[in-house]
């Protein structure tokens, strides 16, 4: 068992902050969202990772604030 389930609960969290007028903490959460991604690969062996899991999360909790707040 993995611990990509941590990116889809800092997407939530950051679809919900963008959503509710909490632009600052949305876009700590963007970048949390990316340092997770980069910590998890880092622990993944290449058979182990999907390529390209981590930066669609991260790509569509950016889209998900900035089409919203756009």
């Amino acid at each position: 068992m993995t611990n990509d389930w941590i990116i889809d609960v800092l997407t939530d969290l950051q679809k919900f902050s963008a959503t509710n007028s909490m632009g600052k903490l949305a876009d700590r959460l963007d970048d949390t969202i990316a340092l997770a991604a980069r910590e998890l690969s880092a622990h993944h062996t290449p058979e182990q990772m999907r390529v390209g899991e981590f930066e669609q999360a991260r790509g569509h909790a950016r889209s998900t604030f900035t089409s919203e707040n756009a």
